[in-house]
């Protein structure tokens, strides 16, 4: 990965969404839900106040709303605070 997070950001790459319903129903990219889970790809070093608990590997749970998206070789990330991290799927 060429792109490394400063201090306690982690940069995740987002979930697919959902393309069909369960009864078979194609969405349209228009209607599709932004996906609120993800793979952490690259974390920081962390701060002297906040120690990084995230790994590369981990899947998570976000926040709607969080993060900074960024492409890089034509795959789309997002980049975020640990802190809107609002869990790690075991």
């Amino acid at each position: 990965m060429n792109i490394q997070p400063l201090a306690d950001r982690v940069l995740i790459e987002p979930a697919p969404a959902e393309t069909k319903t369960a009864s078979g129903i194609i969405i349209p990219d228009t209607a599709k839900e932004k996906p609120l889970q993800g793979k952490v790809v690259a974390v920081g070093g962390g701060t002297k106040d906040e120690e990084m608990v995230l790994k590369v590997g981990d899947q998570v749970l976000y926040g709607k709303y969080s993060g900074t998206e960024v492409e890089f070789e034509g795959v789309k990330y997002l980049i975020m605070r640990q802190s809107d991290v609002v869990a790690i799927l075991k």
